[in-house]
């Protein structure tokens, strides 16, 4: 048998699989804790699950995570420094450290302004090249004539070996403000990407596994490792993707919706005949628009881990907390705690003011650069917490102030990661109805216990309509998906009526994730569509992982001069090019596409023959004879599984 090894690293599980690769079903699989900060260790838990005779015999493996999208979201990127050419910019950016400096090119890719003094960026350089980890730069219309950038990344690289990363290597769309978040972005991501690749590789390494290694982009493409670590941007999304190409897998579908239930979120995202439906606006990650090709999905706070609390009513998120049940099961004193927790009057209540809220110092594993950037309240109270689960009470004993006066303190210490969260989550509903008993139940049905009399409800009571307003949601946004133009709270409203009103996808929907099957029932009594819950549903990301394609995209773009001349001008990944005649420049353009393609595809091993390869050109507007603007767009598809 010829076998691939898909691994997963999610924000709550890190999943794998081993696949026989001749006949495409799995052969043995396994799902572990991902652990924090060391991914190491959970890594290896996940793959010292599968069989070592087995894992000696990969000899292709590839990966996807949702570390880029959840670093983003939370804004825990390292810190990168900006070079702007030619512009400014007033918006906010995902950066303290930014420059502006003289250049620029106009649409055409001619010079408008000659390049800045060099002097400027070398003092901004060496004043921040210890603060940040990387640098972006980003010329006005670089996209059309990257010689600024290039030339002041090739200064930048003589000053310091931190990795740099221009604009143009990542999009050749305009719009100045998106493409610098994009590279900002990349330039953060770089060092969260290379320690996830590390990890993959030395656990790959110690259990002797000698094979290929690509990653799942965020368009549901593969890449080989060394790519994804130049554009780990491109990464964003790379979770939800790989669920989306492996809910297709697993069930044979060309055409299908994919409805990810995770820890973290439930993602939903469409393939559609065997091709991932991208988003060709852009991904919007943590409110930052970016350039880059990503599925076309809908993500929400809601998942297995989301926090349940209560204030006169009951709310889920959006944050994610560790369920009481997995807690529990780690530290067996939190049972007596829960037994013997302080109440709360309603109006003191809030997400942190919880008698089923727990905290964990995680500090294990960090720097102490990291922990430098606390403040003195911060360290005292982080001390306060010691090395088990500590409530609200037990700090207070400690530090002697009353939990209102430290609530804020502990709120910061949870967006930087010092600290965990523990409270009561959907997961410990489903331990309490008999629906999912992975971890320690005894602890589930106190919360619910706890929970549930703040509302004057039984335990069974809270926790069905927790159930239920949880698959409210998940209609929600499955309809969503389907009416992007419709509020969300008008189809709120209609699915209010199930009895006189249904909806029916006429597109067949496939669920993975842990806790599926606990929803899947009372999801159609909400809406009424053809569901498939395959077999290894728990570990479709990584079977994602392993069986996506190699997808290549490039653009070429021709006009007319605008300054008189009867020249055109190609723009492409090669640069800016003049040619006298229009029909010279298009098959120039064709010839470099398909040239492109092919040396692209060889260097997985792939020739033309076994690639699916269409080329479509767009013509804007005319004068005369002559469009406007004509632009060629080459998309080659290829299994990287065939040059094993």
């Amino acid at each position: 048998m010829n076998l691939g090894l898909g691994i997963d690293t999610g924000g709550t599980y890190t999943d794998a699989v081993i696949m026989d690769l001749e006949k495409g079903n799995i052969i043995d699989s396994h799902k572990s804790l991902t652990t924090y900060p060391d991914l190491i260790k959970g890594i290896e838990n996940t793959l010292g699950g599968l069989k070592e005779e087995y894992l000696k015999r990969v000899t292709f493996t590839s990966v996807s995570t949702t570390l880029a999208t959840n670093t983003t979201l939370e804004g825990k990127g390292y810190p990168a420094a900006l070079i702007m050419i030619g512009y400014s910019i007033n918006k906010e950016l995902p950066t303290d450290y930014s420059i502006s400096i003289d250049g620029g090119h106009d649409s055409d890719g001619n010079e408008i302004t000659n390049l800045g003094s060099l002097e400027d960026v070398k003092d901004f350089v060496l004043e921040n090249k210890n603060r940040v980890a990387s640098f972006a730069i980003s010329s006005y219309f670089g996209v059309r004539n990257p010689d600024h950038e290039i030339r002041v990344k090739e200064y930048v690289r003589e000053l310091t070996d931190l990795p740099v990363v221009c604009g143009h290597e990542l999009s050749l769309s305009l719009g100045a403000y998106e493409r610098a978040v994009t590279a900002l972005l990349n330039a953060q991501l770089i060092p969260v990407i290379d320690e996830f690749i590390k990890s993959i590789s030395s656990v790959m390494e110690k259990k002797g596994i000698k094979s290929i290694l690509m990653m799942m982009k965020c368009d549901g493409s593969l890449v080989k490792i060394e790519e994804a670590l130049e554009k780990p941007v491109e990464s964003i999304f790379s979770g939800p993707a790989a669920s989306l190409v492996g809910a297709a897998h697993l069930t044979g579908s060309k055409t299908c919706i994919a409805l990810d239930i995770g820890g973290t979120s439930t993602d939903i995202a469409m393939i559609h005949d065997g091709v991932p439906v991208v988003n060709d606006s852009g991904a919007v990650v943590g409110g930052w628009s970016t350039m880059v090709k990503a599925i076309k999905m809908d993500t929400s706070a809601l998942g297995g881990d989301s926090h349940v609390w209560v204030q006169k009513k009951m709310f889920i998120g959006p944050k994610r907390v560790i369920p009481l049940c997995l807690a529990a099961s780690e530290y067996p004193s939190l049972i007596d705690k829960l037994n013997n927790m302080q109440k709360f009057t309603p109006h003191m209540m809030s997400e942190i003011m919880q008698p089923t809220v727990f905290f964990i110092n995680r500090e294990s594993g960090s720097s102490n650069m990291k922990k430098s950037e606390l403040d003195g309240q911060e360290i005292n109270v982080l001390d306060a917490i010691g090395d088990g689960p500590s409530s609200l009470s037990d700090i207070e004993k400690k530090i002697e102030m009353h939990p209102l006066m430290f609530v804020d303190v502990l709120k910061s210490l949870i967006r930087k990661r010092h600290v965990h969260q523990i409270g009561f989550t959907p997961t410990d509903a489903l331990h309490v109805l008999g629906e999912y008993e992975q971890w320690n139940k005894t602890a589930s049905f106190i919360g619910a216990d706890i929970l549930s009399g703040y509302l004057g409800m039984s335990r069974d009571e809270f926790c069905l309509e927790l159930k239920q307003n949880f698959q409210k949601s998940l209609a929600l946004h499955l309809v969503s998906y389907f009416c992007p133009d419709v509020k969300k709270e008008d189809i709120r409203k209609l699915l209010e009526y199930p009895d006189m009103l249904m909806f029916k996808p006429k597109i067949p929907v496939v669920m993975v994730g842990a806790p599926v099957k606990a929803y899947a029932k009372e999801l159609n009594k909400v809406i009424e569509v053809d569901m498939d819950i395959p077999a290894f549903y728990e570990v479709g990301n990584a079977v994602g992982a392993l069986v996506g394609d190699v997808i290549y995209r490039t653009e070429m773009l021709i006009k007319p001069s605008s300054r008189g001349s009867s020249s055109y001008t190609l723009f492409s990944d090669e640069g800016r090019q003049i040619f006298e005649e229009y029909k010279g420049a298009v098959d120039h353009a064709t010839e470099h596409v398909e040239k492109s393609v092919a040396q692209y595809m060889k260097g997985y091993g792939l020739n033309m023959d076994n690639v699916n390869f269409q080329l479509k050109r767009d013509d804007i507007g005319a004068v005369g004879t002559i469009p406007l603007e004509t632009r060629f767009v080459g998309v080659a598809i290829g299994s990287p599984r065939r040059s094993v």
